[in-house]
C-alpha cells in the first residue's frame, strides 16, 4: 500500500480506510515539518502545527476535489495552519505585553503611547490584511504557485515538479498573482483616501 500514489491513498481513506491516511502522514511528515520551520524554529511548536496540519487534512479530505496535487493541497493547508498559529500567538503576547506594563504602570495608555508608532503598525496591519485578502481571492493555481514560492522558498523548478506543470507557467503564475495582490494594494490606498 506504500506504493500507491497519493491519489489511491485518499480514495482508500475516503472508502472508509483509516489507516491509509498514515502511509500519506510518514510520506510527508518529514517536508511539512520542513516548511512549518521556516515559520517558526521551536522543535515542539514545529510538531503541534504538523499535528494540526495533519488533523485538519485528514477532516477535510472530502474537500479534496484533486484539481491539484495531494501535496500541494496539505502545502497550502501546512501554510495556513502556520499563519495562525503565529497571528495567535502575536495576539498573545501582546495581550500578555499589556497586562505587564498595566500591573507595573496600573494604566493601559502609557504601554499603548509607547508603541513604536501607533500609526505604522495600523497601517501594517491594513496592509497585511489586504495582502492576505488578495492571496485568498486568487485562482486555486496562481495562490498555489505564489504560496510555493513566497512562503516556503520553493524553486521554479521544484514548483513545476509539485504542480505537474512546465516552468514557464509556473513563472508565468507568479507574475500573474503578484500583479493581482499589487494591484490589491493600489486599490486599497486609494480607497482608504490615503492622506
Amino acid at each position: 500500500m506504500s506504493r500507491d500514489t497519493d491519489r489511491q491513498l485518499v480514495e482508500r481513506v475516503r472508502a472508509g480506510d483509516a489507516n491509509a491516511f498514515n502511509f500519506l502522514v510518514l510520506r510527508y511528515q518529514h517536508r511539512v515539518a520542513g516548511l512549518i520551520s521556516r515559520f517558526v524554529q521551536n522543535p515542539q511548536e514545529i510538531e503541534d502545527i504538523g499535528q494540526e496540519t495533519f488533523i485538519k487534512a485528514y477532516r477535510a479530505l472530502s474537500l479534496f476535489r484533486g484539481d491539484s496535487s495531494f501535496y500541494t493541497w496539505l502545502y497550502q493547508i501546512a501554510v495556513n495552519t502556520a499563519k495562525n498559529y503565529l497571528a495567535s500567538r502575536n495576539r498573545r503576547l501582546m495581550l500578555a505585553s499589556v497586562e505587564i506594563d498595566e500591573a507595573e504602570h496600573g494604566d493601559v495608555a502609557p504601554a499603548l503611547r509607547d508603541m513604536d508608532d501607533p500609526e505604522s503598525e495600523l497601517a501594517m496591519e491594513h496592509l497585511q490584511a489586504v495582502i492576505d485578502a488578495a492571496i485568498g481571492e486568487l485562482p486555486e493555481d496562481l495562490r498555489t504557485a505564489f504560496t510555493l514560492r513566497e512562503f516556503s522558498g520553493m524553486s521554479y523548478e521544484q514548483i513545476a515538479e509539485v504542480m505537474d506543470c512546465p516552468v514557464g507557467t509556473v513563472r508565468s503564475r507568479i507574475f500573474r498573482a503578484r500583479e493581482a495582490i499589487d494591484r490589491k494594494i493600489r486599490e486599497s490606498g486609494n480607497a482608504g483616501g490615503g492622506t
